[in-house]
This record gives C-alpha cells, sequence and structure tokens, in this order.
C-alpha cells in the first residue's frame, strides 16, 4: 500500500485495533480525533477517565493511552503503512499524547506487523498458571520487546520476587482501609456476569478469576470490592513467574515510551502461546514502587509488573463503541 495521508476508512480500522488495549481497570482513557485536511491521526488522554485517588500523576493513564498507540503502529505496519509517531507534540495542549502521520520515507515495519494477530487474542488471565517454567528463548525475545521500545524488562530472583509479592499484599490491604481508593475501584468494576453486559468499559464479574484457595493470589483481586456468588476458589501457582518493566525517568515521555513496551511484550508473550496478567497496584502507592524496582538495575524506576505463564486465557472484556473514542474534523 502506498499512501501519504490517512483516510477515514483507514483510521476506523486502525483505531478499532488501538482499543483493545489494556488500561488500569479497563477505563479505556484515551480519545482519537482524525483530521482529515492534513491527514494527522491525534491521541489524547480523557481527563473524565481519570482516578484522581490511585493515579493522582495520570501515569497509568498514559501507559493505557500508549498501549492504545502501540496497537495502532501493529495495525498500521499490517497493511504496510509506515508511520511516525511524535509524543507529546504542544506543550500548550498537556492532555495531547501524541500525533500519528504517514512516513512516506520509510517502509512498514515486518516486526510489527507480525504481531497483528495476537492483538484480538491478547486478553488479561485472572485464573492460576501451570508451574512449567517459561523458556529462555521466551524470555530473551521479550526482553528484546522491551528494550526496542527503550525499556528494561527484568526477570527478579526469587528474593525479589518475594518481596514483590509481599508489596501486592501491601497495597491489597492499604486499599481496603482507604476510602476513596475503594470507591475508585468499585466504580470501575460490576457484577455483572457476562463480559458482554450493557456496560462498555470496567471490569466485568466474569473477568475477576476464582478466588485463591491456600494463599494470596499473584493477581489483583476485584471481586472483594463487588462480591458475587459461587465464584468459586482455586489454588494459584506457589512461585509465579514475574517480570518488571522499567525506564531510566520517571517522566511522561517515560511513561508513554513504557505503555508501548507494555503492549510489544504483551503482544510478544501472546504470539509465543504464554497466557499473561498484570500486577499494577503496589506501583499505585508511591511508597510501595519504589521498593519493587530492582536495587542494581540502571532503569530503576518501575512502570509495570507481569505476570506470565501457561494457564487458560482471560475472557474478552468490553470496549467503548468508536463513535465514543473516535473523532473525525475536516
Amino acid at each position: 500500500m502506498t499512501a501519504t495521508h490517512f483516510d477515514p476508512d483507514t483510521v476506523i480500522r486502525l483505531v478499532g485495533d488501538a482499543v483493545t488495549a489494556p488500561s488500569m481497570h479497563n477505563a479505556q482513557p484515551w480519545k482519537f480525533v482524525f483530521h482529515n485536511g492534513s491527514g494527522a491521526l491525534a491521541l489524547y488522554g480523557d481527563p473524565d477517565r481519570a482516578m484522581p485517588r490511585t493515579d493522582p500523576d495520570h501515569r497509568s493513564l498514559h501507559l493505557g493511552c500508549a498501549a492504545a498507540l502501540f496497537n495502532l503502529r501493529v495495525s498500521a505496519a499490517s497493511i504496510g503503512l509506515p508511520v511516525s509517531v511524535q509524543l507529546l507534540p504542544d506543550n500548550a495542549e498537556p492532555w495531547l499524547l501524541a500525533t500519528v502521520t504517514i512516513d512516506e520515507t520509510a517502509s512498514a515495519d515486518s516486526e510489527l506487523a507480525s504481531l497483528h494477530d495476537a492483538i484480538p487474542r491478547r486478553h488479561t488471565s485472572r485464573y492460576p498458571f501451570s508451574e512449567e517454567p517459561v523458556p529462555t528463548a521466551l524470555w530473551d525475545g521479550l526482553w528484546t520487546a522491551a528494550r526496542l521500545e527503550g525499556c528494561r524488562l527484568t526477570v527478579p530472583d526469587t528474593w525479589h520476587i518475594d518481596t514483590v509479592l509481599g508489596l501486592v499484599r501491601d497495597a491489597e490491604h492499604r486499599e481496603e482501609i482507604d476510602p476513596l481508593a475503594r470507591a475508585e475501584t468499585t466504580a470501575w468494576t460490576s457484577r455483572t456476569e457476562s463480559a458482554r453486559g450493557t456496560r462498555r468499559d470496567g471490569i466485568p464479574a466474569a473477568a475477576f478469576g476464582p478466588k485463591a484457595s491456600g494463599g494470596p493470589a499473584p493477581v489483583r483481586d476485584f471481586g472483594w470490592a463487588n462480591p458475587i456468588p459461587d465464584r468459586g476458589w482455586a489454588v494459584f501457582e506457589k512461585r509465579p513467574q514475574l517480570a518488571l518493566l522499567s525506564t531510566s525517568g520517571d517522566t511522561r515521555a517515560d511513561w508513554l515510551r513504557a505503555g508501548q513496551a507494555m503492549e510489544r511484550v504483551l503482544l510478544q508473550a501472546t504470539a509465543d502461546g504464554l497466557t499473561t496478567s498484570m500486577t499494577s497496584h503496589p506501583l499505585e502507592w508511591p511508597e510501595l514502587r519504589w521498593p519493587a524496582r530492582d536495587p542494581v538495575a540502571a532503569m530503576g524506576h518501575v512502570q509495570m509488573v507481569f505476570r506470565l505463564g501457561y494457564g487458560p486465557a482471560g475472557p474478552d472484556t468490553p470496549r467503548r463503541p468508536l463513535t465514543e473514542v473516535l473523532e473525525i474534523r475536516e
């Protein structure tokens, strides 16, 4: 395909892939604006979908929007469109996070295109994984995926895994005793059993997964906010396989790079046959986020904690219609 400007039909296709990205509490805090005259596609953060208590600096909001941006890049590559991305292009518009245009001087990225089939298959799984270890070759591929986006992926040692799991439990306790944090989680979860209910955002009950039996689960438990009957119990893996995504800085630009790296790692893991989930709640508390880092790593700002392995795939979660997230202007 050769083109110098996006057209509306292509934009609809690209944004349709973009919005399948993960975001904190599945809030989907993005808005796309296509300028038909210039052919530029702009990505905005949506402040109405921010979480002032648990994400006061909007770090997680930036991560989710950047994950959507990465999906858009993959989608464009899959149809032979090389694109150029400019992050934070206008200081006067803080909610304008990126602009995307067709790059006439480049060719489409085949490595990005190869991840396209993983976009609809990537789902967060809050179910137990097996004890089967992830092969070293796959870890190497995930490390490379993070590096390609300017970030670092670290596989913690045993002591570090214990530290991170301890921080997970601490974060859960802090949220339970903080009324504002509890209110935010409750607002973004649902008792609806079906993932395809009337609500088009948030975490439906079908995605909660089982309650942990015999010890704490290495995943976020949304069930306490909106308890449902007959949810079921399960034994989770004794030694979860975790990875930390980190950056050298902690600016808005770093968050946008980290969100793209996060989605690249998730799509690569999905393409490799792995099941994934993310554990972000220790990072929502400043006093817990710092101890989560690898103390000897140069990139010391942890942006996401991944859990990877082999287990049941997570269910689809709802998505807002494109009419709510895409605006086309002349």
